[in-house]
């Protein structure tokens, strides 16, 4: 049984060590595809400052928080929760159950990806990229209106579901090689994108709304929110992605510089894909004659119209091109999504002892389902409204959490020695009070005036509150109870293999 039990830590570990070589670019998709369309709903150039500022004032110190307690632990988030105190593994859960319920919205956006990277074929989507998209997802126009779902959107989703389950099932070895090779393919293929879009016309529209901030839009919590929200989001933190993975690392990891390069390097990924997204808006809003903000292309779908628009105005090889960059979006989407699904597998399979093929194929099976509901007529509209929730009160609510219980209820300073042992930026107090204090008044106003805010404004005028209100919150308030249930349910203590 120790052999088993070794086996099992080994293959883990060296699928860790292949999680940390591909981690930098499991943040491509996030900044490629949403920081765009949320920077663009939330007045573009307005949306920067609180970006950044949520960056330093909690992105970078959260991101070295969960990197040192996944260090300092070495176990699965429920199990680390559980090392800092008994009562506190359910914390450990819903961390691992709140990136399940993106992965089930996030894989159709994968889905969209694969079926965009056939259609790059013959450039299907002609000069008219958002009615296309729109037609192609059967856009119902409401959350309330189901609606179908398209044949060539379910084959993407089981091809995906199917990706996934073989990387976790197989190992990410072999895959991993070939994700190595390509790693430079999107962010060149972007580069040429931003290029070809600040060369149209009315490039320089978008550009200055993307930079030049309206000043009095800063006033606006919702804005503060969204930045914090896609910091969270795009560092994958609250979700018990980074606590899995630190757990991993070698000992003598540099836990605080990881933090710092990881960061930086999202936060770069996400300001060029903004140039390749916004000098098309501006050549679109010159195009069809209306204001850069005020276009009707807002929300998830934004991505789907900006980039095939500058794919199709390239002026040679444009199918080639857009084939390999849906390939390569759907290459790094797939990676990110089962960075999402790993914890909360690797999290069943270590309480219970069930093997990791079948805590795996569990998982992608349950989250295949629910992402049906995503990938119909109304599913774009679900998509807003849930995403909406889980970054603006979900994610931020974990990220709360986290700082009360390991800055007040744990004592946070061994977690500081901790990072220190290996780092060549050292933690000092300061560290403890951006952890203790800052980051969660930050946080508590913002979610108090949100929440007033989202009470007194709704923030989809076109949809029933009553609706918005539901579909928002029965996520959050479904994986809350059951993080508490998988607490009260005993685990195993002998393993078996995987």
């Amino acid at each position: 049984m120790r052999l088993m039990h070794k086996q099992l830590k080994l293959q883990k570990k060296l699928l860790m060590e292949k999680l940390k070589e591909l981690l930098p670019w499991f943040y491509f998709h996030c900044n490629v595809w949403r920081f765009p369309y949320v920077c663009y709903e939330n007045g573009g150039g307005a949306f920067l400052i609180p970006f950044f500022v949520a960056i330093f004032s909690a992105g970078i110190p959260l991101l070295i928080l969960e990197f040192t307690v996944g260090h300092w632990a070495r176990e699965t988030p429920p199990a680390a929760f559980r090392k800092v105190g008994r009562k506190w593994e359910w914390a450990g859960w819903l961390t691992v159950l709140m990136p399940f319920i993106v992965a089930t919205y996030y894989v159709v956006v994968m889905a969209w990806c694969f079926s965009y990277m056939v259609y790059s074929i013959d450039l299907r989507w002609g000069e008219q990229a958002g009615n296309f998209f729109a037609s192609f997802i059967g856009d119902t126009g409401s959350p309330l209106v189901i609606g179908g779902i398209s044949i060539p959107i379910l084959l993407g989703l089981v091809a995906v579901w199917v990706g996934i389950f073989l990387i976790l099932y197989k190992g990410v070895k072999r895959i991993g090689k070939i994700v190595a090779l390509t790693v430079p393919i999107p962010t060149i293929l972007l580069i040429i994108l931003t290029i070809r879009g600040l060369t149209l016309p009315g490039a320089m529209e978008g550009i200055s709304y993307y930079l030049t901030p309206d000043f009095s839009k800063l006033g606006d919590v919702n804005v503060w929110l969204a930045a914090y929200g896609q910091v969270f989001f795009s560092f994958s933190l609250a979700q018990g992605i980074m606590i899995t993975y630190a757990s991993f690392l070698k000992k003598k990891s540099d836990l605080t510089n990881n933090a710092f390069i990881v960061a930086l390097a999202d936060a770069g990924t996400a300001f060029l894909a903004g140039f390749a997204v916004f000098s098309v808006v501006g050549y679109l809003s010159v195009s069809q004659g209306m204001a850069v903000g005020t276009l009707p292309m807002a929300g998830p779908g934004l991505t789907f119209v900006t980039y095939p628009t500058a794919i199709s105005l390239l002026p040679f090889a444009a199918s080639i091109f857009g084939i390999f960059f849906f390939i390569a979006l759907l290459t790094f989407g797939i990676d990110s999504a089962f960075s999402m699904i790993e914890p909360i597998s690797a999290s069943v399979n270590s309480k219970w002892k069930i093997s990791k093929a079948k805590a795996t194929a569990i998982m992608c099976t349950i989250g295949f389902f629910f992402s049906l509901l995503f990938a119909t007529g109304g599913g774009v509209h679900l998509l807003d409204i849930v995403d909406h929730f889980v970054t603006h009160f979900g994610l931020v609510t974990i990220g709360l959490l986290e700082c009360l219980i390991l800055g007040w209820l744990f004592k946070l300073y061994r977690l500081r020695e901790h990072a220190n042992e290996t780092s060549d930026i050292m933690l000092g107090r300061w560290w403890d009070v951006l952890i203790k204090y800052v980051v969660p008044i930050i946080l508590v106003i913002l979610l108090a005036v949100t929440i007033v805010d989202n009470i007194t404004n709704t923030p989809y005028p076109g949809y029933p509150g009553w609706a918005v209100v539901i579909i928002g919150t029965i996520p959050l308030i479904t994986i809350s109870v059951l993080s508490f249930v998988l607490m009260r349910i005993k685990g195993k203590k002998e393993g078996i293999e995987a």
